[in-house]
């Protein structure tokens, strides 16, 4: 399966609290911070909703 980069680039202050749990499953807690994922089809669900705040690259 292929692998994405997901980085944060966008602060989750004054973002609802679904928006924030799903960037804390995501692994994502600081703005620059990197993780690298298999691109399964819960992981990109979970991008698609927090599209805003990610940079996504394929790996």
């Amino acid at each position: 399966m292929a692998k994405i980069k997901i980085t944060q680039i966008r602060s989750v202050i004054d973002r609802p609290e679904r928006q924030k749990k799903t960037m804390v499953a995501l692994g994502l807690t600081k703005i620059n911070k990197s993780v690298e994922v298999e691109a399964t089809p819960a992981i990109i669900g979970m991008v698609k909703q927090v599209s805003h705040l990610v940079a996504i690259e394929n790996i």
